[in-house]
């Protein structure tokens, strides 16, 4: 048994030498541990030999010689391949790398910081609310009751009977009145989405609003004039100086009486042209004095407080403001049309 034991090892020790790869190592590492193996076939051997003890070493001094060189070749043969691998792959670190192709702030966001910076210097406060709003904070609790022709006007996403996607941020100046308690006044703005079931190229099924709403006690006269004032240095700020104003008699439920404002347009700059329909003037805004059921429903008492609301979409604020013909285009994610923004700012 011993002169097979040594020449099974001498045999595997001539084979070796030739292994110049790990698949014929690990062939070469079958063909000697394998199930089928000479190593294998004397172990099955074992009960046959009387001198089990003298047979049991030598076989585990020849187990112990093939695993142990195997093992060494191994960590050779990986070794020249890492090396080669990195031969083939080095990089030249003096070259210039490749640039990371980048957007930039979003318009939707640049514009939503824009407004708040200029409220939050004119004293007001931002407030947030639920997108997902009820009935009552919606439409019962700004003067539109259940039947009222105005909802038509806002084709709503319904989650319940009593839930739905908020259509506009007003459902926040409700919800700020009932928190102070019809006793403090009141300034502040809210900047958020809201949905409407509709989508055109200036229209979206998801928009983003801003609403103000201003009421103190009528001892401080908050009129008319006070949200013209506001309205003309908020959009003067975001559109430009020479922007004008314009003031149009219309119907809110929640304002009484109400207005709905319009802006020179941006393009022709007041002169007339297709966007603006040869008139000068594009409509932006909606505003009013806060209508006294209002005001009563939401805990303030309409004999001794008065205030103003007004409200935009500031999708089409953004529109105006980078000169954007497709609301559809804020939404696309396209970093061609993002990355033009850095420049147009500091323009």
């Amino acid at each position: 048994m011993k002169e097979k034991v040594l020449e099974i090892q001498k045999k595997f020790d001539e084979q070796i030498k030739a292994v110049k790869s790990l698949k014929e190592l690990n062939d070469l590492k079958v063909e000697y541990m394998g199930k089928k193996s000479p190593v294998a076939q004397l172990t099955s051997m074992m009960r046959e030999v009387e001198d089990k003890k003298t047979f049991g070493m030598i076989l585990n001094e020849l187990r112990t010689h093939i695993s142990d060189d195997l093992e060494i070749l191994k960590q050779k043969l990986e070794e020249e391949e890492l090396n080669k691998k990195l031969e083939s792959e080095k990089i030249d670190i003096t070259l210039p790398s490749n640039k990371i192709k980048k957007g930039s702030i979003h318009p939707l966001n640049r514009t939503i910081e824009e407004i708040e910076d200029i409220f939050i210097s004119m004293g007001y406060e931002v407030v947030e609310g639920p997108e997902l709003e009820t009935d009552e904070f919606c439409f019962e609790r700004l003067n539109l009751p259940q039947g009222h022709p105005a909802r038509d006007m806002q084709d709503s996403f319904y989650i319940t009977d009593k839930y739905l996607l908020r259509t506009q941020t007003s459902s926040v100046q409700a919800r700020t009145m009932l928190k102070y308690g019809g006793e403090k006044p009141i300034r502040m703005i809210c900047v958020g989405k809201t949905y409407r079931r509709e989508d055109d190229a200036t229209h979206s099924h998801q928009f983003n609003q801003v609403e103000g709403l201003v009421i103190d006690k009528k001892e401080n006269h908050v009129s008319l004039s006070d949200l013209k004032g506001t309205l003309e240095v908020f959009m003067k700020k975001m559109l430009g100086e020479n922007t004008k104003l314009r003031f149009r008699p219309s119907y809110f439920p929640f304002t009484e009486p109400s207005y709905e404002v319009d802006v020179t347009c941006f393009k022709c700059k007041g002169k007339g042209c297709n966007l603006c329909k040869e008139t000068g003037w594009i409509e932006l805004l909606g505003s009013g004095i806060v209508h006294p059921n209002v005001l009563k429903m939401n805990g303030y008492d309409p004999e001794k407080y008065s205030g103003f609301a007004f409200g935009t979409g500031i999708d089409r604020l953004a529109m105006f403001k980078y000169g954007i013909t497709d609301m559809r285009y804020l939404y696309q994610n396209d970093i061609r049309f993002l990355k033009q923004f850095d420049r147009r700012d500091i323009d």
